[in-house]
């Protein structure tokens, strides 16, 4: 795949993150209004216009607190979230006199580009995989499992470390990390919905009321979780592809990340990740392969990552 250059891809993928910034509260404010119209409609005998003029005072009451509560989760998850994919991943700080193989291999990548050292952690798993995160130069870092420290030669190595410092050039990290805050923001929601429903069944008879709310809510929580899910399945494959390439223009040696892949991919689980939404981080999808079937063939199509054999094969080719 011919890349397409860097600054042109910086700029995609800040108008994107532009995009999220504001789809996501569009979306759960939205879903708030169409919570007050699917509740006043159902618990009132007056018309729909009547109804609906209702519902919009309501929903003109609650922008305040619905945008506020946003607000103050975002900046809470913008400011907190190294330490939230440090727990998610198990990953640690490398330790320099250790590992001066390591940091060799990305300081030098960084002084052929004149970039600023990203912090490096390791994931303590003897599986392959890695992964580039941050939202600044100082957070930006890359995260290696020591399977993939320890099995690839250094030029391999080299190839996947160029790969994840080509996601923070092209602010790719920061992209899906907005898009992981805001998507938690739903899975909040439809959790707590959920386990009220849940554990809170017995209560059914005498309030009906208060249960018709939950249920109502735990809906259009699950639907914007699947709404919220797509725009995340929205981000292009091609980050993937153009991380390949900037890799290959960086080290000059495009079969040693093509070797690098194929040795990943024959090993990619992490014991670690639980959360779908850290896993589209990875350089390779690092949970368990679902088996085929119906869902497994919709997982597919709505993959963050492109089939690494493509990509083995496009690498092949240069």
């Amino acid at each position: 795949m011919k890349y397409i250059g860097l600054q042109t891809q910086i700029r995609r993928n800040n108008l994107k993150s532009i995009v999220l910034l504001i789809a996501f509260p569009a979306l759960l404010l939205a879903l708030v209004w169409l919570f007050f119209l699917i509740l006043f409609e159902s618990d009132s005998n007056q018309d729909f216009t009547q109804n609906l003029t209702f519902v919009n005072q309501e929903f003109l009451k609650t922008v305040p607190v619905v945008s506020i509560v946003i607000t103050i989760w975002f900046i809470i998850a913008w400011f907190s979230h190294a330490a939230m994919i440090q727990r998610a991943t198990g990953s640690k700080p490398l330790e320099r006199k250790n590992h001066k193989r390591v940091y060799n291999l990305v300081e030098n990548l960084c002084m052929s580009r004149g970039l600023k050292v990203p912090k490096i952690f390791i994931i303590e798993d003897d599986s392959l995989n890695a992964f580039a995160s941050g939202l600044s130069h100082k957070t930006f870092a890359i995260s290696l499992s020591r399977g993939i420290i320890n099995k690839l030669n250094d030029d391999e190595l080299e190839a996947v470390i160029a790969h994840e410092l080509t996601h923070i050039i092209n602010r790719d990290v920061r992209l899906l990390i907005v898009s992981i805050i805001f998507v938690g923001i739903f899975s909040f929601i439809s959790e707590m919905a959920f386990r009220t429903v849940l554990y809170g069944g017995g209560k059914r008879n005498k309030n009906d009321k208060g249960n018709a709310f939950i249920v109502v809510i735990l809906i259009l929580a699950i639907i914007g979780l699947i709404l919220s899910t797509l725009f995340r399945f929205a981000l292009s494959r091609k980050r993937e592809y153009l991380a390949d390439a900037g890799a290959a223009a960086l080290t000059k040696k495009p079969l040693a990340l093509a070797s690098a892949l194929r040795k990943i991919s024959n090993d990619p689980y992490i014991e670690a990740i639980k959360r779908e939404d850290v896993a589209q981080m990875f350089i390779d999808h690092p949970m368990p392969k679902q088996k085929k079937s119906l869902a497994s063939f919709f997982s597919g199509l709505f993959a963050t990552h492109p089939p690494i054999e493509q990509r083995i094969a496009i690498l092949e080719q240069l």
